[in-house]
């Protein structure tokens, strides 16, 4: 009973959020649009961030009016080496700004709600009235395929590798 009991505990899958990738395939740059871009997004607890940037940049988390002011002397957290992931962790807004001079006033800076997990944002309707196809694997879709692949054949070499310690 204990084997079975192990056995599914370690074969089930385990769920993570959404992963976006700031500002899509231009990343967080200074020409990026980034009211559009989270716009078109909806963050969730247990969804990630992913800032990809170059050595002129950073990502600095502020409140609101360091936001507004694009002043990151008060940073929340400061970020830099090219590649930043971010995990949602609480619901509510989160502000982002480029901490190098002229970068955020001239619109680097990012501002996003975060829904609780589960949850559908106001004002979005709770079903589609119109079904539309699916939209096409991005990069950041593929590689989180691969992911869940990867964590899929570590559980069944997981399961294996057990099955054959209690058997042995």
């Amino acid at each position: 009973m204990r084997i079975a009991l192990l056995i599914l505990a370690l074969a089930t899958p385990v769920v993570y959020g959404a992963q976006h990738v700031v500002g899509g395939s231009q990343g967080w740059s200074q020409t990026g649009d980034y009211t559009t871009w989270a716009n078109s997004q909806t963050f969730a607890v247990g969804d990630t961030l992913l800032f990809t940037y170059d050595t002129t940049h950073q990502v600095d988390e502020v409140n609101q009016a360091d936001y507004n002011s694009c002043t990151s002397s008060n940073a929340i957290k400061n970020y830099n080496g090219g590649s930043t992931t971010i995990t949602l962790t609480t619901a509510g807004p989160l502000y982002f700004i480029c901490p190098t001079p002229g970068h955020c006033t001239q619109g680097m800076k990012l501002s996003i709600t975060v829904v609780a997990a589960g949850t559908t944002p106001s004002g979005s309707p709770t079903t589609p009235t119109v079904a539309s196809p699916p939209p096409p694997p991005t990069k950041s879709g593929v590689a989180s395929i691969s992911c869940n692949m990867n964590n899929l054949m570590f559980g069944i070499l997981l399961v294996f590798v057990t099955m054959f310690a209690y058997m042995g």
